[in-house]
């Protein structure tokens, strides 16, 4: 049985809040000094409430800690989390412009809410990629195929086959726009990406193809082979760098 918190109704006085309203108070002090950044991966146990005492969510009530990137859950959490450190344990008061709103749908619940949280791991995220030297150009010494797609070779790889535009891949990857930005990155998020080669821009899917296990290799990409100078949705423009290690070819 949870016990409901007393005060799940109001913030306390005795409560911190910061500037975006979020509040919280330490119910037990952690025994380390590390906290996580916003891309670390957490483990933790946690029970959260409605403010009428409803509890809707527990890994306390499953016997199975929670672990996740902290970047992609509420933004309250996302900001909670960061204050604590490694075996502490601490109760968030999250007003609903933090969490899921006033209106949630879906079966979540609304308005503020409140969590008792336990910090029990920190993973710490893969550091960025450094931004290529030759990013805002092709060098001389790149390969350039008749669609205008330039890459160079940046390690060999010990395959023999190549993929074709049907086969599945799985890569890990860095894109920079010629500015520098890094705008995607499966290396920072620690993770592989598999996808079909037929289902991705026109210049991985030639890129790729160029390839063999193993082998890490940088292209520039030009907006015709991208997203196009003027992309909708949120999509760099114009020419991309991308950093491309093929790990394996089929699923």
């Amino acid at each position: 049985m949870i016990e409901t918190p007393s005060d799940v109704n109001a913030i306390p006085a005795d409560a911190e809040v910061t500037s975006t309203g979020l509040a919280s108070k330490v119910l037990e002090a952690g025994n380390g000094a590390e906290s996580p950044a916003a891309a670390d991966t957490v483990t933790v146990h946690y029970s959260g409430w409605t403010t009428d005492g409803s509890l809707f969510d527990s890994s306390v009530q499953r016997g199975q800690p929670a672990s996740f990137p902290l970047n992609r859950v509420i933004k309250g959490w996302t900001e909670g989390l960061q204050l604590m450190s490694i075996g502490e344990k601490r109760r968030f008061w999250i007003p609903a412009e933090l969490a899921y709103g006033e209106n949630a749908g879906g079966g979540r619940p609304s308005g503020m809410l409140v969590f008792d949280v336990e910090l029990l791991a920190v993973k710490a995220a893969p550091k960025p990629p450094e931004v290529p030297v030759d990013v805002a150009a092709a060098p001389e010494s790149a390969e350039v195929t008749a669609s205008g797609l330039a890459s160079r070779l940046i390690k060999a790889g010990s395959g023999t086959q190549r993929p074709t535009k049907s086969d599945m891949v799985t890569v890990h990857y860095s894109g920079w726009t010629t500015d520098g930005q890094l705008f995607d990155s499966s290396v920072e998020r620690g993770e592989p990406a598999s996808f079909g080669l037929f289902q991705v821009i026109a210049g991985w899917t030639e890129g790729v193809q160029l390839m063999v296990e193993g082998e890490t290799r940088r292209f520039w990409i030009p907006g015709k082979l991208a997203y196009g100078e003027k992309p909708q949705g949120g999509a760099p423009a114009g020419t991309l760098v991308f950093d491309v290690e093929l790990i394996k070819i089929g699923r």
